[in-house]
């Protein structure tokens, strides 16, 4: 227990010692590029919502948009969730039998997550737009 304390303060202390030193003139350049940044993100976003407003009708573009960004954003995470869930399962899992538990019914919410983010937007595309269309 006092190596995983030891080891965590290590890590706070060397990661707060990377920080990058900024001086006061970069600090008016990091503002402009970093406004510039966000209306580009805006304007980029407004488009895709307008795209997706075209194709579903004007108040399902907004959750059309939506639900593409949670598929996209959902396979990462819970591959994540799965290689954590594997862990628990076939690594600690071999010592205690609850861990193993654990990772296994973390690997089964992982994936029925993953299938739902994946399968809901085509059949919100099904619903809406028609199966012929």
């Amino acid at each position: 227990m006092r190596k995983l304390a030891l080891s965590i303060i290590l890590l706070i202390i060397v990661l707060l010692s990377c920080g990058t030193i900024v001086k006061a003139e970069q600090i008016d350049t990091m503002d402009t590029n970093t406004a510039s940044e966000l209306i580009e993100m805006k304007e980029k976003t407004k488009s895709e919502i307008d795209e997706y407003s075209r194709k579903y009708g004007s108040e399902y573009g907004t959750v059309a948009y939506a639900l593409n960004k949670i598929r996209i954003f959902s396979i990462p995470l819970c591959f994540t969730g799965i290689a954590i869930g594997a862990l628990y399962q076939y690594v600690l899992g071999t010592r205690r039998l609850d861990s193993k538990h654990k990772g296994f019914n973390m690997i089964v919410a992982f994936i029925t997550i993953l299938v739902i983010c994946q399968v809901l937007p085509l059949i919100f595309a099904i619903v809406i737009r028609g199966w012929g269309d």
